[in-house]
């Protein structure tokens, strides 16, 4: 076969709106559109796989840490190059879950990993398992990118749908042609003050914000700062091989400090600054 070229996609299992904020923090430009029903996907509008030398996979695995500990939905990594392709799957806190095949199909993942896989992203433990189990096993027919198209076949049945252009296996330039012919929005970093202004409007507009009130908030922020700050320390002594999980970490400090502050800048209605009560009725100031 033709060696595949390089490229990657980000899916998030969640609409455009949530995804954007979450993804000014990665601090790299990404195209963001819709891929079906509460499904994102994110198209790399640079290579820092090649820019930095870091391979494409630890670059991919680094930035959907980032995005699933700044928000609470799954992300999933799609990456491949001339050699291999694979996914890596990040839900939350939890250590992230991938699979790898050789460019000829040949399997090299761990033999449970798709069963995580499944369980974590509430696939059905019967019916959508067995479709993945083939995925796992050596075929002569299937290449990598055969493989993850089937990957993504199962995933349609949670509503994914790639829109035109965005298939595994297609290089990066095409990846982002295609973004762009289809209106993708360009998400663009605009500093930290902006990052976390997005990220405050967020959380007030989720289920969360009145979650993240309180002594549970610096909990919170509490546990998220001290598992960011070592972890961005680790990335950048280990640079460029650890520039992704460096993202990882500055994610975590981030939403830490967001936490721990966001109880204080912003009150239960009826009680916010520049709020008064004339009358019995509420005005704003």
């Amino acid at each position: 076969m033709n060696p595949t070229p390089v490229g990657a996609l980000l899916l998030c299992r969640a609409e455009p709106a949530a995804v954007g904020p979450a993804a000014h923090l990665l601090r790299e430009h990404q195209l963001l559109a819709p891929a079906g029903q509460r499904w994102s996907v994110l198209v790399p509008e640079g290579k820092p796989w090649l820019d930095g030398g870091e391979p494409v996979d630890r670059v991919l695995a680094g930035w959907a840490v980032a995005l699933a500990v700044a928000a609470n939905w799954p992300v999933l990594a799609l990456w491949w190059d001339g050699d291999r392709a694979g996914f890596t799957l990040a839900s939350g806190f939890r250590r992230p879950v991938g699979y790898t095949w050789l460019a000829d199909g040949t399997p090299v993942g761990e033999d449970e990993a798709m069963q995580t896989f499944a369980a974590r992203l509430g696939l059905d433990p019967v019916l959508d398992l067995q479709a993945l189990e083939p995925l796992a096993r050596p075929d002569p027919e299937a290449d990598a990118r055969a493989r993850l198209l089937g990957l993504i076949a199962v995933l349609a049945r949670t509503g994914l749908a790639l829109p035109a252009g965005l298939s595994p296996g297609e290089p990066a330039d095409r990846l982002r042609s295609a973004a762009r012919e289809l209106g993708a929005e360009t998400v663009e970093w605009s500093g930290w003050r902006d990052a976390v202004r997005a990220e405050l409007h967020a959380v007030e507009e989720s289920r969360l914000g009145r979650w993240l009130r309180g002594p549970r908030a610096r909990l919170l922020g509490a546990a998220q700062l001290a598992a960011g700050v070592p972890l961005l320390a680790w990335g950048f002594a280990r640079r460029p091989a650890g520039l992704g999980w460096a993202a990882a970490g500055a994610v975590l400090v981030a939403n830490g400090a967001l936490s721990l502050v966001y109880d204080r800048v912003r009150r239960e209605p009826g009680a916010s600054a520049g709020t008064r009560q004339r009358g019995g009725s509420i005005e704003a100031g």
